[in-house]
């Protein structure tokens, strides 16, 4: 089982999320384990207060090193034991490779960065490795635990109902997914393609490569260079390069 302890100072933004779909079936399934935790209860002050104004002036305030310092302790979450990852706009940008790192660990411990940021004594002394979803701010880093465990639980084994869904998905192969159809077959005028309805397994698969590497090179041309291609691969892609 893998476990997921979230720091954050709303603990109650995560008990919808993870009470959902695969995540609450996978939970229910003993499979991995999330736990939210409050930041306030780290705090010994009668306000229960989390943020101070920052040394040396500046807009915003940022949060303290203390609460959250005593809240690690509190849950066990001990340096070498489990991998303590503070969720920041510096961090490195989170993606399919990390999620599938992360996933071979056994405990997990996302801190939630809030206001203008949280005192640096965090970074240095308290997190392990430091993520961020995207070059964009956020209120807080909830939302991106919430990515982040998303991504991450469904590499777990036994997560997905089916094994071969994460294996073909996007990013998972360096490629972005080919289209994907159902029924009906055709919609006011729009056709699934006839090779899909063929029942020909191998002329099924050539087409979906050769579409997940058009798509990619169209909409992600820069996941290329580092995608495992074969020369048959790169064949498709010259050719594809002289159609567009």
């Amino acid at each position: 089982m893998t476990r997921f302890d979230i720091l954050s100072i709303f603990p109650e933004m995560f008990e919808s999320f993870f009470g959902c779909s695969l995540l609450k079936k996978a939970r229910d399934k003993g499979l991995i384990r999330i736990e939210a935790h409050n930041i306030r209860d780290g705090a010994t002050d009668k306000h229960r207060m989390t943020d101070d104004y920052p040394y040396g002036g500046g807009a915003g305030m940022v949060m303290k090193v203390e609460p959250i310092a005593r809240v690690l302790e509190a849950i066990g979450a001990n340096p070498g034991e489990c991998l303590r990852i503070l969720l920041t706009p510096q961090g490195e940008t989170f993606n399919q490779a990390i999620a599938g790192e992360l996933a071979r660990a056994g405990r997990i411990v996302l801190i939630c960065g809030h206001y203008e940021g949280v005192d640096e004594r965090v970074r240095e002394n308290l997190a392990d490795r430091e993520l961020s979803i995207g070059d964009y701010i956020l209120t807080g880093g909830e939302a991106a635990a919430m990515t982040v465990v998303d991504a991450v639980a469904r590499l777990i084994p036994g997560v997905l109902g089916n094994e071969e869904s994460a294996r073909h998905e996007s990013f998972a192969t360096g490629l972005l997914e080919s289209p994907q159809y159902t029924r009906p077959e055709e919609f006011r005028g729009w056709k699934v393609p006839e090779v899909l309805l063929s029942g020909h397994h191998r002329e099924i698969e050539t087409w979906r490569r050769r579409e997940a590497l058009r798509r990619t090179l169209l909409r992600r041309p820069e996941l290329l260079a580092g995608a495992s291609l074969t020369e048959q691969d790169r064949r498709i892609l010259e050719e594809l390069k002289k159609e567009s």
